[in-house]
């Protein structure tokens, strides 16, 4: 019998695979172009490298218990109580296995939520056993903070065991505050008022958590990993410090503090993510005289990433952030629906919401191995270098005075502004992809089917006594669909959408990559592609720009071609009525001739689509 290190016999044979081996053949392909082409870069400035070797000496993150599926958790957020007790029986008698209640106002509301008032809440809960090991988690809101003390009035007056109850409270002022931008009480003021909530709510019997240190906050807002961590033990510490203020001991303050991170489609930057907050979060436990456990970490996946177009790519993104968050060691995790981006979701959308989480765990089995990225170079390598950016970030914070004061001073916003303005530039540019937005759009796609509601209405969050810059909640795609918005508006107006005819040159092996490429970029934004067969002749290009019935043009062709024919099909494109004339390709030598002749821009990969797209709009609303 071999060891787990003797060679394979079926490879025996074969000589054994090095570094160098890997970097002759990569350097044949590069051909002469630099290796750092290959490296990546996180929004954080990390490094990720193409190729990583086996991480040695390492031990696996401790996450949830061994084999323990995570709580699939099902958003009820309708406005009407008795359609939102109707959705979560459904949910629960159909997989789900907790419930989070996202009441109107709360940070990741979205337009909708629950009516936070005692009689809400008694219907929202009515028939659902919460004794039973069902998961229960509360997203509040400045006007909405009563609702725990509703949901737990509702427990002690049903005669149920608070301590049989499994309830994440959520009470997170820091959370809203960096939300709405403003405050009307001072940190210190804030204090008595959670740390007398969470003893009273201890004092029932519960046994928590009860405050949350909510990451989705910047996240949502647009901000990079490492700031999602630094944020979250920044509030994590201050809620630690409130409630042994109140005197209560570390000990037992440690299990009243939990963590909500957002999991996105990057698979292994949110695996790294969740691994390196753990680790975090024990180094702080360390700090504090504790003997580290396991955080709590609840997630949702990413609110930026849906999209209002095409919005059945959202499974595959939501279904990549299960997969990661899950294997992670998520303790439990919420799927937004596909279609919450459009409108409150409907039956379909909410069963596919929680079918993505039940085909993970009982089909693919991904609970039963624990934090099965133990070892892995890349992901090993990824976590440690969150977990030193994050450290560092946490602790400008820390001098900054804690979390409310790098709030009031901007520290959190101007980094989150920062990663944003860079995460836009490539989503302009089209080299971060928005499948169904920023690419592959799809023009024809069927009218998506929410449900009807009426938010609720919200009295004003007090008074703005304390302002400082908000981290209101973005998606990545909304200035992608703005102009299709604006070319639905045209269809429904006109009766058809503005045009762009590909005046195509030479052979099919001349303008089929850039034609392709074409009709890509301005049906991203709404403006429907006429393709055409290659033309050398500049009168038969201007007859079927004529016949397309299209106000724009795009020459599609090679440079070989563009040197001998653009300037005349420019010119004929121009005599027949082509209000913008584009070319797709860089710009060259040429490229004052040709707008002499006519051409308006170049569209071209690594260009600013977003721009040229606003630009033509412009151009076409003109007189």
């Amino acid at each position: 019998m071999t060891s787990a290190t003797d060679d394979l016999p079926l490879a025996a044979d074969f000589p054994k695979a090095t570094v160098e081996d890997w970097r002759k053949l990569v350097d044949g392909v590069l051909k002469g172009a630099p290796f750092e082409k290959l490296v990546g870069k996180t929004y954080d400035g990390l490094k990720i490298e193409p190729l990583y070797p086996r991480a040695k000496g390492v031990a696996p993150v401790v996450g949830r218990p061994a084999a323990a599926p995570w709580q699939i958790m099902q958003r009820i957020d309708h406005p009407d109580a008795s359609a939102a007790n109707a959705q979560a029986l459904t949910d629960l008698e159909n997989g789900a296995t907790g419930l989070a209640l996202v009441f109107a106002g709360g940070n990741a509301a979205h337009g909708f939520g629950l009516e936070p008032t005692a009689d809400a809440v008694a219907k929202i809960l009515k028939n659902i056993h919460l004794d039973a090991g069902i998961g229960l988690e509360l997203e509040i809101g400045p006007q909405s903070r009563m609702a725990a003390i509703h949901v737990a009035e509702y427990v002690k007056s049903n005669g149920i065991d608070p301590a049989a109850c499994d309830i994440r409270f959520g009470l997170d002022p820091l959370a809203a505050a960096a939300v709405w931008g403003h405050s009307p009480y001072t940190w210190d003021e804030i204090v008595p008022a959670v740390t007398g909530g969470i003893k009273g709510l201890a004092a029932l019997g519960f046994k928590g958590p009860f405050a949350s240190a909510d990451g989705r906050v910047i996240h949502d807002a647009g901000g990079s990993e490492a700031q999602e961590l630094a944020f979250v033990l920044a509030c994590g510490i201050a809620y630690l410090r409130a409630i042994e203020s109140a005197g209560v001991p570390l000990e037992q303050a440690q299990g009243m503090v939990y963590a909500r991170l957002t999991a996105d489609a990057d698979q292994f930057l949110t695996m790294a993510k969740f691994r390196a907050l753990r680790l975090l979060w024990a180094r702080i436990e360390t700090a504090c005289g504790l003997t580290p456990r396991p955080l709590f970490i609840a997630a949702d996946t990413a609110w930026r990433m849906l999209t209002q177009r095409d919005p059945y790519v959202n499974m595959l993104r939501a279904t990549m952030a299960t997969f990661a968050a899950g294997l992670a060691g998520a303790n439990a995790i919420t799927v937004l629906p596909h279609t919450l981006a459009l409108g409150l979701p409907d039956p379909f959308a909410r069963r596919v919401a929680r079918n993505t989480q039940a085909v993970l765990l009982e089909e693919s089995n991904l609970a039963k191995v624990s934090d099965p990225a133990a070892g892995a170079g890349g992901i090993e390598t990824l976590t440690a270098q969150l977990c030193d950016a994050a450290w560092a970030l946490f602790q400008e914070s820390e001098k900054a005075g804690g979390a409310f004061a790098a709030l009031q001073q901007g520290l959190f916003q101007s980094k989150v502004a920062a990663a944003r303005k860079a995460r836009d530039a490539n989503i302009a540019k089209r080299r971060d992809v928005l499948t169904g937005a920023s690419e592959f759009p799809n023009l024809h796609e069927n009218e998506t089917t929410v449900l009807k509601a009426t938010p609720i209405a919200l009295a004003p969050y007090g008074e703005q006594k304390y302002k400082f810059d908000a981290l209101p909640p973005i998606r990545l795609a909304e200035p992608f669909e703005a102009l299709r918005d604006k070319s639905d508006a045209a269809l429904k107006a006109r009766g058809a959408r503005p045009k762009v005819f590909l005046a195509n040159l030479g052979t099919p092996a001349d303008f089929t990559a850039r034609a392709t490429f074409a009709k890509s970029l301005f049906e991203t934004g709404g403006i429907q592609a006429v393709d055409s067969e290659g033309f050398a002749d500049p009168a038969q290009l201007a007859a079927a720009f004529k016949a397309s019935g299209a106000g724009l043009a795009c020459l599609c062709s090679s440079d070989k071609v563009y040197a001998e024919h653009a300037e005349a099909a420019a010119k004929a494109l121009q005599t027949a009525g082509a209000r913008l004339i584009y070319l797709a390709g860089r710009p060259t030598d040429a490229e004052a001739a040709l707008r002499a002749a006519g051409v308006t821009g170049f569209v071209f990969a690594g260009g600013d689509a977003l721009a040229t797209l606003q630009d033509t709009y412009r151009r076409m609303e003109q007189p």
